[in-house]
């Protein structure tokens, strides 16, 4: 029936983006110092990024926060680190406006503004820009690479992850883990991540071969672990055997020789926290240039296969209007230590391999059986000529190497461009380039103060005037800020990683002092002239504080204040039941097992069964219930830490099965009889200790197995009907046979 009514059709328009767009490759790259790309001066190989320069500019003064998710925030939202929330890493979130790690909706983020102008956009690789407590299958979602506006995800969440057997994600939702247990197996996450990109681009240019993207390709390189074939180590034997003076020396040198830095540059001196390489004794040689080898192969092996990519744009048709960044989000990780580790997380509580101990596994680093890092004289070596390293204020921290390349539109290839610029500059500069600017509003949302500003006349105008001219920076403490050519820096000394212990400098905001630097003069904050200049200072700081204020900076950071941390959703539960899955528990939503616990499960075995019926962690750090041949078996694994409790092999049938954990002791209950009893002398804090986002399995187990007595997935052989977590010490609450109750549900 029809009301005679004329219908006027109306079509309902897509977004268009401005003629010509160009689309934009953003590579992220993790932990490389401003001196570790050939093209910045390294001895290195990095063919590929070396031609991405040759084709295009390289910015000697471009500056980050000096720590990874910080950085990430100030890329995406064009916004200081602090104002969005992300003063620190998102494993850190305090409930303060600074640390909060949640970005606001007042900050909307680059690929959400660019899908909203008509592009398509897709992100790969890390990501650490989701608080670990909306890890979890419930979220929330709304800061997930989806959440934030891109249409496609492949990666992993966290801030870091094994390179031979990672946690992933596609979209919103894990996936299963490729698996690996020796060098001869062929998978490499930075090899998946580049098929994975290059998948994506092809199918979009299939379905909408002119419709622009934005493509955010973030390696795990070089972040640690260092995991590389030997094949890509191989070439560098021997490289470094003259030690880490040597190869700054060498830098500075080349640095000097491609125009890289000016050439009145001075190289800043080596600090007395880092040893003279010949005062070292020649197996600590030995050792700390394996190291040094394993993380050169590591970064060519990342260059070969972001030349992939590269090539794909090429053979595509679509390098000539591709905008391709590429940069490192800070400067070189000190958080190997002094010596170096085989196990990265275990080392943040202190637990070192000794010489002795790394040396009987030296063929060995780089390989799945280490989570290693290299010591902080190759930090300092690779962030020549500055001082310090990542999560400092100082140079060594905030100036990270960035290369643009845009055939269309910049002609002076090979050059260097010297204008001050800030992560927080790349997503205005962007959005000029392709005739957008920052919106004010988004889904009815008032956007806060832009804090970049647009640096793109810099990409055909090498003597374009500064775009800014005042930056502040701040880091667990660590403080400076740039002003008109001036910068003034705390000698802080960071408490995170023992630093205090060796670094000299402040360990208090009361008595740290200022320096203050020329940096037209002088390019590698080498000389203090706050003598000279006392005025001059007292004004930088008080401008510090002015722009700590306006970017809620305060209070800062101080680890022992006791700050409450930034709550999840929900809160974490004090218990807690599971069942089988193919996907695992987030770590964040399994109850604390730090102080105690006890963990129960009902099964139901088959004769002789084996496989995992919990597990969490792997082989560096991580605990495991499960059967081996009917035998019912705990164990727990930390750095050098471990403990094995076994029982007896139990009959076909079903079967109640507890581990408790009370300071240390371990007790294995079987049907309500104690078993095996045993100690872990470590630090029991999983889940907690870990920057990845991995979770807990039930049923089986993907990725590195925590023992060698199981083969992941090791799928349990018979029914795991279900496990139960209570948090706390058993001793100081019921007795065992009530906490096994509780535990299991009947009381």
């Amino acid at each position: 029936m029809s009301s005679g009514a004329p219908v006027t059709p109306q079509v309902v328009a897509y977004p268009q983006p401005p003629a010509g767009a160009p689309n934009i490759v953003i590579v992220v790259l993790d932990d490389v110092g401003f001196g570790q790309l050939g093209c910045f001066g390294s001895p290195i190989a990095t063919p590929n990024i070396d031609r991405l320069a040759a084709g295009g500019l390289r910015y000697n003064r471009f500056h980050v926060t000096s720590i990874c998710s910080s950085t990430r925030a100030a890329l995406m939202t064009g916004r200081n680190h602090h104002a969005v929330g992300v003063g620190a890493t998102q494993e850190t979130s305090f409930a303060l406006p600074g640390y909060s790690g949640r970005l606001p909706k007042s900050a909307a983020a680059l690929p959400r503004v660019l899908r909203d102008a008509g592009y398509n956009t897709m992100c790969v690789g890390k990501w650490h820009l989701t608080p670990q407590t909306e890890y979890s299958a419930a979220g929330p979602f709304e800061r997930w690479p989806l959440g934030l506006g891109f249409e496609r995800y492949y990666g992993f969440l966290g801030a870091e992850t094994n390179h031979w057997s990672p946690e992933l994600v596609r979209d919103n939702t894990p996936i299963e883990a490729p698996s690996r247990t020796s060098q001869s197996a062929t998978y490499h996450l930075t090899d998946d991540l580049v098929d994975q990109a290059i998948a994506m681009l092809q199918a979009q240019a299939e379905a909408t071969a002119d419709k622009p993207f934005l493509l955010w390709f973030a390696t795990g390189a070089a972040h640690a672990p260092h995991h590389v074939e030997k094949s890509w180590v191989e070439p560098y034997r021997g490289a470094f055997d003259s030690g880490w003076e040597e190869l700054r020396n060498s830098i500075y040198a080349r640095q000097l020789e491609l125009g890289v830095i000016p050439p009145d540059t001075v190289l800043t001196p080596r600090p007395s926290w880092v040893p003279e390489w010949s005062s070292l004794t020649a197996d600590e040689r030995r050792l700390f240039a394996r190291y040094m080898e394993v993380f050169a192969g590591f970064l060519t092996h990342t260059d070969a296969q972001i030349g992939r990519l590269l090539d794909h744009l090429e053979t595509s048709g679509r390098a000539e209007n591709t905008i391709v960044m590429l940069m490192s989000d800070n400067g070189t990780s000190s958080e190997g230590g002094p010596i170096g580790t085989l196990n990265e997380a275990a080392s943040w509580l202190g637990d070192f391999a000794s010489v002795e101990e790394a040396l009987a596994r030296i063929d060995d680093i780089g390989g799945p059986d280490h989570t290693n890092h290299y010591p902080w004289g190759w930090a300092w070596a690779g962030n020549s000529p500055f001082q310090l390293w990542k999560r400092y204020s100082w140079l060594g921290g905030v100036r990270a190497p960035l290369v643009v390349r845009w055939p269309r539109r910049i002609k002076e290839a090979g050059s260097v461009r010297t204008q001050f610029t800030h992560a927080v500059d790349v997503m205005p500069t962007l959005l000029a380039a392709l005739g957008s600017t920052m919106p004010t509003v988004v889904d009815g949302v008032p956007q806060q103060r832009v804090d970049g500003r647009d640096a793109s006349t810099s990409f055909v105008n090498g003597d374009a005037p500064e775009h800014r001219s005042t930056q502040y920076f701040e880091m667990h403490g660590s403080r400076s800020i740039y002003h008109e050519g001036w910068k003034a820096t705390t000698n802080f000394v960071s408490p995170l990683f023992d630093e205090r212990s060796h670094i000299t400098g402040s360990h208090s905001y009361d008595t740290d002092t200022w320096q203050l630097f020329d940096l037209t003069r002088d390019f590698s904050e080498s000389t203090d002239l706050s003598v000279e200049h006392p005025e001059l200072l007292e004004r930088l700081s008080d401008l510090w504080t002015s722009e700590a204020e306006a970017n809620n900076v305060f209070p800062l950071f101080d680890p022992s204040a006791g700050y409450p941390m930034h709550p999840g959703e929900y809160p974490l539960p004090r218990s807690a039941s599971y069942r089988p899955s193919d996907h695992p528990v987030a770590a964040n939503r399994v109850p604390s097992m730090f102080g105690g616990f006890t963990m129960s499960a009902t099964i139901r075995s088959t004769p002789s069964a084996s496989g995992v019926i919990a597990a969490l962690g792997d082989h560096q750090g991580g605990w495991v219930l499960h059967l081996v041949d009917g035998q019912p078996r705990f164990d727990v694994v930390y750095g050098r830490h471990r403990a094995h409790v076994h029982g007896e092999t139990l009959s076909a049938g079903a079967h109640k099965l507890a581990v408790t954990m009370d300071s240390g002791a371990l007790r294995l209950v079987v049907d309500g009889r104690e078993v095996a009893d045993g100690h872990f002398g470590g630090i029991f804090m999983f889940p907690g200790v870990t920057t990845a986002a991995g979770g807990m399995w039930v049923g089986r187990h993907d990725g590195l197995a925590v023992v060698p007595s199981y083969t992941s997935p090791g799928r349990f052989e018979g029914e795991v009907q279900e496990v139960r977590i209570a948090s706390g010490s058993p001793s100081s609450g019921p007795s065992l046979a009530t906490t096994m109750r509780i535990a299991e549900g009947s009381d």
